[in-house]
């Protein structure tokens, strides 16, 4: 079982995060769009009791048809810090993706990979301690600012620091609506990356394999909830 140390404080938490950045992996492409299995992970709170409800979910690149779905309840150990919310939600999606049989090719997450106030989000994070290709499908751009892509599905324009160094792309999945903004994680291009957003969002905003987690997660949420 793929597993992670909860951080005793912010500074400890900050130490890894830099020691774990230094084995991000960006100059691999990273597996072709539209093949093999590609994994959507999401979590759901209940913060009146701590718990925090993740889901994978396996789709058919091709077919975007459900292959194989998990979830995994745990107690939230890591308080909220703004950059360091990969501590609160990992130890509980890596428990959903470890409860998986099939091996995706590659994890899409909820969130943000490069493009994060340290440069290394959770699909940075989740992407070294298991190995996989990842990337991150943020719904917004957290910090960082970006010109206005053109209104056709495809388009994009670069998302940028503070130093002007591009960190991701504001991607239009669908004609006419707000972009979402994808960012490297692990072992993936910022192209393939795109290749794979567009591709996982054939008719929705929002990448299928994020969409299905999403559901799952807080139907998973609800039903711990229900027998408490």
């Amino acid at each position: 079982m793929t597993s992670v140390k909860t951080p005793a404080d912010e500074a400890e938490a900050r130490a890894i995060q830099d020691e774990l950045r230094t084995r991000v992996v960006l100059d691999e492409s990273g597996p072709a769009a539209g093949r093999g299995l590609v994994a959507g992970v999401d979590v759901a709170y209940d913060d009146q009791r701590d718990l925090v409800a993740a889901a994978a979910v396996v789709l058919d690149a091709g077919t975007l048809e459900v292959v194989e779905e998990a979830t995994a309840v745990g107690h939230v150990t890591f308080p909220y810090v703004p950059g360091l919310l990969a501590f609160r939600e990992l130890p509980t999606v890596l428990a959903a993706l470890d409860a998986l049989t099939a091996v995706p090719d590659l994890v899409v997450c909820d969130g943000y990979g490069l493009a994060h106030p340290r440069g290394f989000g959770l699909a940075c994070h989740l992407g070294v301690v298991t190995g996989l290709p990842a990337v991150g499908v943020a719904k917004n751009p957290f910090t960082f600012t970006y010109d206005e892509p053109g209104a056709r599905r495809g388009d994009h324009a670069p998302l940028r620091a503070a130093d002007g160094s591009e960190v991701g792309r504001a991607l239009r999945t669908q004609d006419g609506i707000k972009p979402v903004f994808v960012s490297v994680g692990h072992r993936v291009s910022l192209d393939t990356a795109c290749a794979h957003a567009l591709a996982l969002s054939p008719r929705y905003r929002i990448p299928e394999t994020t969409r299905r987690a999403d559901s799952l997660c807080r139907r998973e949420l609800a039903r711990v909830a229900g027998e408490g």
